[in-house]
């Protein structure tokens, strides 16, 4: 009678084959051949069944059709991208329209609302202000050595919610995502960054699960020459990266932007992001109208450092349109908490002063019973032909307010941008429905079509994935070192033209997202070109810059053999 023997003890999983499986890069998951797992040492580690791309995204879409809600979709791809990033971005890229509202605005801003909560597994770098004199240590444990963009936040002002402390690393993340999956720049080459400086937010403070540092935000000279030290070890550690500033608050917004914008290759999102895609917007809407720029008298409601960067560029461009400096300043009517923006208030930004109509000419007008000229009141004494919202007052844009610029501008824009949508100014259909269909309609959130008497109207989403994708891919393709205004408008200018509205009114201000990587090479392409004429990027022909442009934008396809990058 044989006797049992003790199995044969095998020699261990190589640490290559285990790290492999672990790399969201480099995973393959069932995809790997069969030639693979042998070479690799995979055989046993995977199920037998070799599927290609494809059958994996099918599977992935069920699984993620089986979630329940918004939140449990996000968790459910941050966890796929945490597995296997090829993967993720193909699936994202195949139900693009459907997706992107799940990985960014408006859900992530749920996500960061609970971010503490749904923490799974580290992505990107916490630089935290007890550790202020370690950043360029910090900095080096990077995930991967070479870096082509940072997104970095201080979660101070995330979206409209508001401090989210270190749960604000949600939105480079979300943005990072959208950077690969449109602009094409390589994930493992991106860096998402939350610069932990505290919260004043007492629910994340008192919560016992906040993750991040349970202090109260650091101000002051302290916070800036936090914010220097980091900007220093970038310097010192990636010199040649695209830094994107994100969601930081008013207050410092702007001063670093202008600070730091000839240090390095920098831009902020909000400011200079926001304001190129609704100028691009705007010019397809005006193209609409069949009027020109310099004809548009144009009112904002919220002045903060997002919308004063829309007026900049929109400035700039009334001026290319022919206009003065000083006319170019009159067609603007700024509304903030406090009302119209005059040369007789105090309380004024330099930023806002610019767009600060003279105290003499608004003297007589109507005032709220708080002494002040609010929206409402600058609508009737005003003929304005374009509204913008960023004021992240839900439900601003009153029905009142919107039938009196009906009244009297036969199509009027109407552009409510504050995310997420409960913040909107206005919903979509009571636009349209308010302006008997006329409204030309684009939205910081996604809104579905509009149904009015027999017609289907798309909403466009006025949002920066249009823009800030295609400056990474443009900055990088061209080797700019420098982010410039020229280059932003340049940006500006070529989604405009990219407006289904030009050829057909009826349709959309903006590209479909489903077309947003073809659009994503013309505007790289366009701001390469203006790189190179600022003289902030070398000398190559068109041709070349858009072969370079089409080289650099990343796929998501599996490399063909596993022991590939």
């Amino acid at each position: 009678m044989a006797t049992l023997q003790r199995p044969r003890q095998s020699a261990p999983v190589l640490p290559r084959s285990a790290d492999l499986l672990n790399s969201p890069v480099r995973n393959k998951g069932t995809a790997f051949t069969l030639d693979e797992r042998g070479k690799l040492g995979l055989h046993g580690l995977l199920p037998p069944q070799v599927e290609s791309l494809d059958e994996q995204v099918t599977r992935a879409y069920k699984a993620y059709k089986r979630k329940d809600d918004d939140l449990e979709r996000h968790i459910y791809l941050r966890a796929l991208q945490d597995t296997n990033e090829v993967l993720f971005y193909r699936l994202l890229l195949d139900h693009i329209e459907e997706m992107t509202p799940i990985i960014y605005t408006p859900t992530v801003a749920q996500a960061c609302q609970e971010f503490s909560h749904i923490y799974r597994r580290p992505r990107g770098l916490f630089i935290p202000y007890p550790l202020r004199d370690s950043i360029p240590a910090l900095l080096r444990n990077r995930p991967n050595p070479d870096v082509d963009v940072i997104v970095v936040t201080d979660g101070e002002r995330i979206l409209g919610i508001g401090d989210q402390g270190a749960g604000g690393l949600g939105i480079p993340i979300g943005k990072l995502s959208l950077y690969s999956l449109i602009g094409g720049i390589r994930p493992e080459r991106t860096l998402p960054i939350v610069l932990d400086v505290g919260t004043n937010n007492s629910e994340r403070l008192n919560d016992p699960e906040y993750l991040g540092w349970r202090h109260e935000r650091v101000s002051g000279q302290a916070y800036f020459d936090f914010v220097d030290q980091f900007v220093q070890a970038v310097k010192q550690e990636l010199p040649e990266v695209c830094l994107q500033w994100e969601d930081f608050a008013t207050p410092h917004a702007r001063p670093i932007l202008e600070h730091y914008r000839d240090e390095l290759l920098t831009f902020n999102d909000d400011i200079q992001g926001t304001a190129a895609v609704a100028l691009g917007a705007i010019l397809g809407a005006v193209g609409v109208t069949g009027k020109r720029l310099r004809d548009q008298q144009i009112v904002f409601l919220g002045a903060g450092s997002a919308a004063v960067g829309v007026a900049d560029y929109l400035r700039a461009a009334l001026v290319q349109d022919g206009l003065s400096e000083v006319e170019a300043r009159s067609r603007f009517w700024m509304v903030d908490k406090d009302g119209l923006l005059h040369t007789g208030r105090t309380d004024l930004t330099p930023a806002q002063r610019v767009y600060a109509q003279p105290d003499e000419h608004v003297a007589n007008w109507p005032r709220t019973s708080h002494d002040t000229i609010g929206l409402a009141e600058v609508i009737g004494q005003v003929e304005a032909t374009v509204l913008i919202g960023l004021s992240t007052v839900g439900g601003a844009f009153s029905e009142a307010i919107v039938r009196e610029m009906a009244r009297k501008v036969e199509r009027p824009v109407i552009f409510p941008l504050s995310n997420p949508t409960t913040r909107s100014e206005a919903s979509a259909e009571d636009l349209i429905r308010w302006t008997a269909g006329k409204a030309l309609v684009a939205t910081g959130s996604p809104y579905p079509p509009v149904r009015y008497e027999g017609r289907v109207i798309p909403i466009a989403q006025c949002n920066n994935v249009f823009i800030f994708p295609a400056v990474g891919l443009g900055v990088v393709a061209s080797g700019a070192s420098r982010v410039t205004d020229g280059m932003m408008l340049a940006a500006a200018r070529a989604l405009g033209e990219c407006s289904p509205a030009r050829a057909n009114p009826s349709d959309s201000l903006l590209p479909s997202l489903r077309d947003v990587r073809s659009v994503a090479r013309a505007i790289a392409t366009t701001v390469g070109l203006e790189a190179q004429r600022a003289g902030v990027a070398p000398k190559t022909s068109p041709e070349e810059l858009r072969d370079r442009v089409a080289a650099t934008q990343w796929t998501p396809e599996y490399p063909r053999s596993g022991l590939d990058g």
